[in-house]
């Protein structure tokens, strides 16, 4: 499978911060999810991948070319959105797009008006007439309007209701089925990508816990919860983190079946969300 997407070794320093030598795949045809707590690094990284800042080293190929070297051949191929609107707000939905349309050589008018009609986008509404739901839907229009082969979003469906959230939900999942176009989906609603995403990349403190199959991590993680007088020393060097009362305990591993063959029915263990392992691999260990 090709791939879309490839981050090797990549590092960028800044005076109290930096991102350290991370590294993840992103192949033709999937959702790759990009989680992390604020401040973790997601909009760095997404900022070096689009050349918007100078890496320190490592190397960033998107369809096979170095984002650097060929920046404008691959930003035609790319459509962005932003957690914030960076349109005009003076100008209608249609005059900002005669403004974006001649920095692409494939825009295609017809399935922008295809996309306008599709998201009830008012093609006369000044920009600042628009919810923040309908802002996005509109840079959504635009990436989808240049024949763009990969969608990168930062934080899109930050601070949107449920029901427009659930809606940019299915409008990727429609998107995806062209197994020609794939996204890369910065953010910390990690409940959104329960529902979409095929790949998961963790970032926190500026590297990377993992990167690999939603599936496998949801399969691999346990939620263990049972009596603190179980939790001996040889058992405690399964979890990731654990959450202590003095009633009993709550833990995360990444060896569910294993931890399961120890305790066999002396616990419960649950299938963890996505938001679980987020915040027992970001806080670590935690005593209450």
């Amino acid at each position: 499978m090709a791939a879309v997407l490839e981050v090797k070794n990549l590092t960028k320093k800044f005076k109290d911060f930096a991102i350290n030598d991370i590294s993840f795949t992103l192949e033709k045809g999937y959702i790759m999810g990009f989680i992390g707590p604020n401040g973790a690094g997601k909009s760095t990284t997404i900022k070096l991948i689009m050349n918007l800042l100078k890496k320190d080293d490592g190397e960033i190929k998107i369809f096979g070319l170095d984002n650097v070297e060929y920046e404008k051949e691959v930003k035609n191929r790319i459509g962005f959105v932003f957690d914030e609107n960076y349109f005009y707000e003076e100008l209608t939905v249609m005059e900002m797009k005669r403004v974006i349309a001649p920095l692409y050589k494939n825009w295609n008018d017809r399935v922008f008006n295809k996309y306008l009609k599709e998201f009830s986008l008012p093609a006369k509404a000044k920009i600042k007439e628009l919810s923040k739901g309908m802002k996005m839907k509109f840079s959504i229009a635009v990436a989808l309007s240049h024949e763009a082969e990969l969608l990168i979003m930062d934080e899109p469906t930050s601070g949107l209701d449920p029901i427009i959230r659930s809606e940019l939900l299915d409008i990727l999942t429609f998107l995806i089925q062209d197994e020609n176009k794939s996204v890369f989906f910065s953010t910390h609603i990690t409940s959104d990508l329960d529902k979409i995403a095929d790949y998961i990349t963790f970032i926190n403190n500026g590297s990377i816990v993992f990167s690999c199959a939603k599936d496998d991590i949801l399969e691999n993680h346990g939620l263990v919860k049972g009596p603190k007088e179980i939790l001996d020393a040889d058992l405690r060097k399964y979890f990731i983190g654990l959450k202590e009362t003095q009633f009993g305990f709550e833990g995360l591993t990444e060896n569910r079946q294993q931890v399961k063959r120890i305790l066999r029915d002396r616990a419960i263990i649950d299938r963890p969300s996505l938001d679980d392992i987020m915040l027992y691999y970001a806080k670590e260990v935690q005593h209450v």
